[in-house]
């Protein structure tokens, strides 16, 4: 516990962490207000108009909002992740380490969870802008918000911003496991964000069997609202995709954990 505390000190204090949360954040509220905004422009169109009051009327608005924030979320976590993941070897942090008598993998996986629990904290300030946008939005578009104060929605807000901590985790395990096997930020950066976009594209060809990757069930742990008849591809439901999420997550710190300790470090 030691090193986790030391470590989520040290990401509180850097400015990318802030700077990766304010670009969620930004994004989120972006999204939602100029949804709001437009929502009369596209009034004749139905199926647009659907889709728009779909994203914004509460209380469906919460889960809608959680959805967008693991989409977008994990995609910067990963990336902030393989970040971290590859300064270990190229600034020489995990041979200190290890000089100092620390194991090698307990090392690395404290980090992990270290990134994994900062994420945690950054996630459930960043929702909260988010649903305060998506106020926002719906009030452009002329909608209710009586259903903001709904109860029972709200009681299984823990439950829902939970799944989306645990999807926004494994895809930083992946980045994290990427950039430990490749020592290189920008390497493990790169690749991260390639077998993500990877999986979209392998979407269109192999539905039945991507839907089992490690951030298609990552996406799939919040259910989705139905936009639009066949505009989503199949996925998991989110009972599966929770445990197949589970699976890739913990695989991906075995990963972490026997690639450290076979590495090089060097003197």
């Amino acid at each position: 516990m030691r090193i986790v505390r030391s470590t989520f000190r040290k990401i509180v204090r850097r400015t990318a962490s802030w700077v990766t949360a304010g670009l969620v954040a930004g994004l989120l509220a972006l999204v939602y207000l100029a949804l709001g905004a437009t929502s009369q422009a596209v009034s004749a169109r139905p199926v647009e108009q659907a889709a728009i009051k779909a994203l914004l009327t509460f209380p469906g608005a919460y889960g809608t909002v959680a959805s967008q924030l693991l989409d977008t979320g994990g995609l910067f976590a990963l990336a902030f992740a393989a970040a971290v993941a590859g300064s270990e070897w190229g600034w020489g942090t995990l041979k200190s380490a290890v000089a100092r008598g620390e194991s090698r993998w307990r090392y690395m996986l404290a980090t992990l969870l270290a990134l994994v629990l900062a994420a945690g904290v950054a996630l459930i300030v960043v929702y909260a802008i988010g649903i305060l946008a998506a106020v926002g939005g719906a009030s452009l578009a002329g909608l209710s918000l009586a259903g903001v104060s709904d109860s029972a929605t709200i009681a299984g807000v823990p439950s829902l911003f939970v799944h989306v901590w645990l999807g926004v985790a494994e895809e930083m395990a992946i980045g994290f496991a990427v950039a430990t096997l490749t020592r290189s930020q920008l390497a493990g950066v790169g690749a991260g964000i390639a077998l993500f976009f990877g999986e979209q594209f392998a979407t269109l060809i192999l539905p039945d069997v991507v839907k089992y990757l490690p951030f298609n069930a990552a996406s799939a742990v919040v259910e989705r609202a139905n936009l639009a008849a066949g505009a989503a591809p199949a996925a998991l439901p989110p009972d599966q995709a929770t445990v197949v999420t589970i699976i890739w997550l913990a695989a991906a710190a075995l990963l972490v954990a026997g690639a450290t300790e076979r590495a090089e470090i060097g003197s």
